[in-house]
Order: structure tokens, then C-alpha cells, then sequence
């Protein structure tokens, strides 16, 4: 075993390495970059090591040589790559070994085997993996390409041959779209892979998204069952869960043996996730699975496999690069129970998603959840990475039983200073179709609304908001009396921008009387604490102007200066601001320029995602506030229209 490792990532992922390490008395190092300097995994690791000179990847945790001068600097044996960023990479590899180190995971020749989608389906069809229907060869000419999917079949996907993310990816119904859809998904492929070739592969009209976890050491390998990642929004995990609704002996046993196939046909080493599309249009069945992709690391959502099989996949993992064997053979895995994996994000929902940043001013979750975090309460959500607050993973004895535990654990998990996704994964959990295992890739488009709604506050919840903004929580003996009448008091708030007055006659210290619009309320302190109408009143945390009233996943208030008057605050169009902090990627507008409602002006790249402004209105370019390469923060503004009725 190692006696210390670097970890070459940041986050959740290496406070979950260091984890593991800890309990087998592995020294950790992490590295950092200018904005992590007091994060979380690096409060945690024995030691940590600075690295590039600045926030961005491309400046701190994408620099290979950086990462591995830190590693010999502290006298690392090996380096956990974690996900994403360098885990991928056969040239970090390379440079790894090339300077005698172990690297834990997989071989470069392993990674560079599945790291083209084109070339990993010829390689697994050779090795009898089935392969979903398609063109996955080399020529590219555009007339070429609609034959083969006039072959296939409509309806037909075209995916970009590098990378992932739903990037250079567009469903074609008919031939009359091909052309079009071929020619975006090649630009968008150019531009975020610097690779134009794309796939064509039949489209299942009911997908669902199933992947095995694999571990192999180089020789032999064996699978830990499946996992169903089909609670999916535009490509991206939701919600995984293991095992998979549904699943028989049979099609477990068939999905186990083709991914232990395709790990033993490529040498692999190290933990791996084979991933399937299968048909669940007439529940599953044998010859309804196929190959999608290999991921050639630890997935985020290994925790589930953990929880159902008993295994630290982490633990496999530095044995195994250490030198060690297979930990267990095929015969001595097994299932015990059913686990859910929740992602929970700092982003606004209602608005499309918008990842969103912010200081976590509370942040607690409930007992006997597993929370894998890189966060704390103090630590700000940046708009360099990826915006993950947190994965809270349950298990429980059944499928039933393990839903009411996630649906439970997201009601009692608190988190303020930023907003979330924590409603959403509530809706879902409570979707009947989802509690009923009709699970497909597109569950979540269909009921998006729904889902997306946010939840509103009841009037027992501004008053709860309201007695924390005047202190009313833990009067004094003597609060709320004047010498002929009862202590009124009032207090302005504000509900996502609404401003409402709560007013409140103090009966003394155990009484209160709220009155806020037409709604009239009674607040009455009990032993076990205020009781505000029929309401129970909910925990609630305070930081500065922001008061959060943890129910409903949590109601977030503003108190409202009444004199404060912003004269933009019902905003005119005018301006296209910047809704997050981030790069300004892209400017299209141009002084003069006339444009319509809907056109895109701009593009800011934050938390690895690009957003497109757009125009509020039809109108005339007046001004450009920013330009190509410009940080900005959120609310700055980039684009001026002209007054609305003026112009040349």
C-alpha cells in the first residue's frame, strides 16, 4: 500500500479520496488553485501544495507538469486523478509513470482505446459487445453521412466522436432535417472538442440510461452490478439509483458479462463504468441493450454502488494500483438493498437551470444520510467549477423504502446563501411515475414544468421570516408592552423582488398577533417552541439582509429597506446584463446594430456551461458595455438597446 498519494482534484471527489486514505493511513497532499486556497479538501488533506496562478482549470488543476513537481516536491508515490479535469488524459498518463509514479486508474493504451465513441463501438463489437445500429467509420461527407442514416432509420442521433456532455449531439426525425442538424453538430463539436467527426446511431424511442461498474487489474476484471442513470436533464445525471428498476436475473447477468467483455478486451485496471443504452419500451430484455461508452475512471455517482454492495471503491482502487490483486472474485459480490444518489446543485430551476453562485451561509443535513460534500457552511459557491453543493446518498432494504429515505433526507437537508436545485430533486422524488419505476431519459422534459415549479411561501412563513427580522424569536420577560397598549411593531420584506409589510401587536412574551395584507395570524410560544397558526415554526437562519426559512426545501426572504427606491428594478430591456459571474466568451452585437426580440447578443462561459443573452426586445444597439475575454460579475451590464421609440 501507498504510504502517500496526491490527489489531482478538487471538490467533493478529493474529500472523498482523502476519506478513504485516512482510513487506511495514507498520507494525502492536495493541490489547489488561487481560488481554493481555504477549500474544504484542502483542510482535510495532511498536506497541500499550491498550483498555477490563477482560478480558472486551464491555470491551476489542467497543469500536468505543475501537479507532478507537487507531487515530487512532498514525496507522493502516486496520484489520484479523481474525475474530470486530468482523469481522462493518456498523456498525463504517460507523464505520470515517465516520472515514476504509480498513476491510479487505468493505462494510457486503456484510455486512448475508448476515448474516441467511433473507435470504442468497432472495438467492443469486436469483442461481442452489442453495439447500438449505426455508422461509427470515418468518412464524413455530408451526403455519405444522410445515406447511412437513411440506412438506419429514422428517427437517428448524430453525436460528436470526442468528448461528451450532450455537446455535438442532435436528434434528426426525418431526412428533410439532416443536413441542418448535421452541420450544427459539427460546428458545435469543432468548437468544444476541436474535433468536427460525428456518429450516427438509431435513436430508442424509450431510453434508458444503465451502466455497469466494472473494476478491473489489467488482466482479469469482474462487474458490480448496474446502475440506472436515466433521470437525465439535457444529457446531464439527476437523480441514479442502484440496482435498476425492473431488472431480471437474466438481462443483470447478460449486461454484467458484455461489460466485463469490454473491460478485459482493453487490459483495464482500476475502477470503470460501462454504460448501455437499453430499450424500455416493452420492459428489458436481452437483445435491448447497447454499448454507449466506457468512462475510464470513478463515476460521480459510485456512491450507490458502494451503498448495495459493501465495497470502498477507493479502497479497490489504491490496492490495486499499489500492486494487489482483484479484492473479491464475481461469486463473492452481491446485492443488499436499494440506494439513490441525488446531485444537489447551487442553480436556479424556474429560471432554465442557471447554475448560481453565492456564499453557504447554512449548510446541515439530516442524520444517517450519507452527504459527500466539498463545501461548508462559509465556503462560496465560484463560478470556475462546478457548481455541486453536494451528493446525498441513501439506502434502505427495498426500492420503496429507500425513496421515502431520499424524499425524507432532501425535505430535512438546509442550505442558504445560494439558490438550488433542492425543490426540484423533491418533485422528482415524489414523481409517481419515478416511485413506480417508469423510468426513462425523458421523464423529466415531459413534466418540466411541474417539476421546474418553485414552491411558494405560506403566510405562516413570512411571519416566521418577519419575527426573526425584528428578533421577536426569544423575547425578553418584559418585550411587548407600552404603558396603555400592546408593542406594535412592523417589519418590510421581500418574496423573490415582492416587497410585503408584516405587521405584529406583541401580547407579551408568549404571544404575538401578525397581520400581513388580508391574512391575519396568531403566533402563540409553546414548550417545545412558537407555533405560528397551524404551522410548527420551521428552523430558520439569518445572514444579513437574507433570512431563510428552511421548509418547502427552503424559502429564502429579504428585508427590504422601504426608502430604498432601485429605479432599474422593473427593468426596460434596455440592458442585456451578465445573470452570474463569468467570461465573457463572445460579443455579436454591434453599435448600430438592429436586432430582435430573441436574437443573441452575447455569450458568458460560467461553471462550465456557455449561456447565450438575449435580446429582450426589438430594438437598435446603442452601446457595447464589455468585450471578448472581459471576467465580469453578475448584473454587470454588456449590451445597451436605445431608448425604446428613439434612434435614427
Amino acid at each position: 500500500m501507498f504510504h502517500k498519494i496526491l490527489i489531482a482534484n478538487r471538490g467533493e471527489i478529493a474529500c472523498r479520496v482523502i476519506e478513504t486514505a485516512r482510513r487506511l493511513g495514507v498520507r494525502t497532499v492536495a493541490v489547489y488553485s488561487d481560488a481554493d486556497r481555504n477549500a474544504k479538501h484542502v483542510a482535510m488533506a495532511d498536506e497541500a501544495v499550491q498550483i498555477g496562478h490563477g482560478p480558472a482549470p486551464a491555470d491551476s488543476y489542467l497543469l500536468a507538469d505543475e501537479i507532478l513537481a507537487a507531487a515530487k516536491l512532498t514525496g507522493a508515490e502516486g496520484i489520484h486523478p479523481g474525475y474530470g479535469f486530468l482523469s481522462e488524459n493518456p498523456d498525463f498518463v504517460d507523464k505520470v509513470e515517465a516520472a515514476g509514479l504509480a498513476f491510479i486508474g487505468p493505462s494510457a493504451a486503456a484510455i486512448r482505446a475508448m476515448g474516441l465513441k467511433d473507435a470504442a463501438k468497432a472495438l467492443m463489437e469486436e469483442a461481442g459487445v452489442p453495439v447500438v445500429p449505426g455508422y461509427h467509420g470515418r468518412r464524413q461527407d455530408a451526403d455519405f453521412l444522410a445515406e447511412e442514416a437513411g440506412r438506419i432509420g429514422y428517427p437517428v442521433l448524430i453525436k460528436a466522436v470526442a468528448g461528451g456532455g450532450g455537446k455535438g449531439m442532435r436528434l434528426v426525425e426525418d431526412a428533410a432535417q439532416f443536413a441542418d442538424a448535421l452541420a450544427s453538430a459539427q460546428g458545435e463539436a469543432t468548437t468544444a472538442f476541436g474535433n468536427p467527426a460525428v456518429l450516427i446511431e438509431k435513436y430508442i424511442q424509450k431510453p434508458r440510461h444503465i451502466e455497469v461498474q466494472v473494476f478491473g487489474d489489467g488482466t482479469s476484471a469482474v462487474h458490480l452490478f448496474e446502475r440506472d442513470c436515466s433521470l437525465q436533464r439535457r444529457h446531464q445525471k439527476v437523480i441514479e439509483e442502484a440496482p435498476a428498476p425492473g431488472m431480471t436475473r437474466e438481462m443483470r447477468s447478460a449486461m454484467g458479462d458484455a461489460a466485463v467483455r469490454a473491460a478485459e478486451a482493453i487490459g483495464y485496471a482500476g475502477a470503470g463504468t460501462v454504460e448501455f443504452i437499453v430499450d424500455g419500451a416493452d420492459g428489458l430484455r436481452t437483445d435491448g441493450f447497447w454499448f454507449m461508452e466506457m468512462n475510464t475512471r470513478l463515476q460521480v455517482e459510485h456512491p450507490v454502488t458502494e451503498a448495495i454492495t459493501g465495497v470502498d471503491l477507493v479502497e479497490w482502487q489504491l490496492r490495486v494500483a499499489a500492486g494487489e490483486g482483484l479484492p473479491s472474485r464475481q461469486e463473492d459480490l452481491h446485492i443488499t438493498g436499494h440506494a439513490f444518489e441525488a446531485r444537489l446543485y447551487a442553480e436556479d430551476v424556474p429560471k432554465g437551470f442557471l447554475p448560481a453562485t453565492g456564499t453557504l451561509s447554512h449548510l446541515t443535513f439530516p442524520d444517517g444520510v450519507r452527504a459527500d460534500s466539498g463545501v461548508r457552511a462559509g465556503d462560496t459557491i465560484s463560478p470556475w467549477y462546478d457548481p455541486m453543493i453536494a451528493k446525498v446518498i441513501v439506502h434502505g432494504p427495498t426500492r420503496g423504502a429507500a425513496l421515502r429515505q431520499l424524499d425524507d433526507a432532501l425535505a430535512r437537508t438546509q442550505v442558504a446563501g445560494t439558490v438550488t436545485n433542492l425543490a426540484f430533486l423533491g418533485a422528482l422524488a415524489r414523481h409517481r411515475g419515478f416511485a413506480a419505476g417508469n423510468v426513462d431519459t425523458g421523464l423529466i422534459a415531459r413534466d418540466l414544468d411541474s417539476l421546474a415549479a418553485a414552491p411558494e411561501p405560506a403566510v405562516a412563513h413570512k411571519v416566521a421570516a418577519a419575527m426573526v427580522a425584528l428578533d421577536l424569536v426569544t423575547p425578553h420577560p418584559e418585550t411587548g408592552f407600552t404603558l396603555w397598549a400592546d408593542l406594535q411593531r412592523s417589519v418590510t420584506l421581500a418574496w423573490q423582488g415582492t416587497p410585503f409589510e408584516a405587521m405584529v401587536a406583541v401580547n407579551g412574551p408568549h404571544a404575538q398577533t401578525w397581520t400581513i395584507g388580508e391574512d391575519r395570524v396568531r403566533a402563540v410560544r409553546l414548550a417545545h417552541g412558537w407555533q405560528i397558526g397551524d404551522l410548527g415554526m420551521p428552523a430558520v437562519a439569518r445572514a444579513g439582509d437574507q433570512i431563510t426559512v428552511f421548509d418547502r426545501y427552503g424559502l429564502t426572504f429579504t428585508v427590504a429597506d422601504p426608502l430604498d427606491r432601485d429605479a432599474g428594478a422593473l427593468g426596460d430591456g434596455n440592458l442585456i446584463e451578465a445573470p452570474m459571474p463569468g467570461l465573457v466568451k463572445a460579443i455579436f452585437a454591434t453599435v448600430g446594430q438592429e436586432v430582435k426580440e430573441g436574437d443573441r447578443l452575447a455569450i458568458l462561459e460560467a461553471m462550465k456551461m456557455e449561456h447565450s443573452l438575449l435580446a429582450a426586445r426589438d430594438g437598435t444597439v446603442a452601446e457595447i458595455l464589455a468585450q471578448t475575454g472581459d471576467q465580469v460579475e453578475a448584473g454587470a451590464a454588456l449590451v445597451r438597446l436605445e431608448e425604446a421609440g428613439t434612434g435614427a
